[in-house]
């Protein structure tokens, strides 16, 4: 049911489609893997943006369970830090794969938050390689963001970075979603 006096707690997103490496906000989340190592998709594109140091400040750190978040500076990057977290593997949905996404997206903001950043972009952590339906991801992404809103007293401005324009449809229906509930 929806009540008209109800604050919209969508208003802490902005959407947008591009690179996330190119993107000027305080942090960027790397969708990285248990070793943060190099590897593909967005994990490689930012581990080669942000230069080889990435790679090294990241060492000491592994491994970073699944739902977990570390730290690192952003390095040849425009953000100023990076937040790694390691998002679940998709095993059909029965094996704790919601939560483990709701703690990925969590986590990186309460880093965020320790940090005093001010904005984070997030890429669709998950659906990549590790095979998580964007659809069912993005609602999970757009409720833990509304979530925190209404807990946290100061919230970063959180950017969805959508790698595609169907991406970003997800993003905006799991939007309009939580809005209308």
């Amino acid at each position: 049911m929806t009540h008209k006096n109800a604050p919209d707690k969508t208003h802490a997103i902005k959407i947008t489609v591009g690179d996330i490496t190119t993107l000027d906000v305080d942090a960027i989340v790397n969708a990285a893997n248990e070793a943060l190592l190099p590897g593909g998709g967005v994990c490689g594109a930012i581990h080669h943006a942000a230069g080889p140091e990435l790679a090294n400040a990241c060492r000491p750190l592994a491994p970073c369970p699944t739902g977990e978040g570390r730290i690192t500076p952003g390095f040849n990057l425009k953000a100023k830090y990076v937040i790694h977290t390691v998002g679940p593997v998709w095993h059909g949905g029965n094996h704790g794969e919601a939560d483990l996404l709701a703690s990925c997206y969590r986590n990186s903001i309460l880093l965020a938050v320790e940090n005093n950043l001010a904005s984070v972009a997030f890429p669709a952590i998950s659906t990549g390689i590790f095979g998580y339906p964007e659809d069912q991801a993005a609602k999970i992404a757009v409720s833990t963001i509304c979530e925190l809103t209404g807990e946290l007293a100061q919230m970063p401005q959180i950017y969805l970075c959508c790698f595609s324009p169907l991406a970003r449809q997800h993003i905006e229906a799991a939007c309009q979603h939580h809005a209308s509930t």
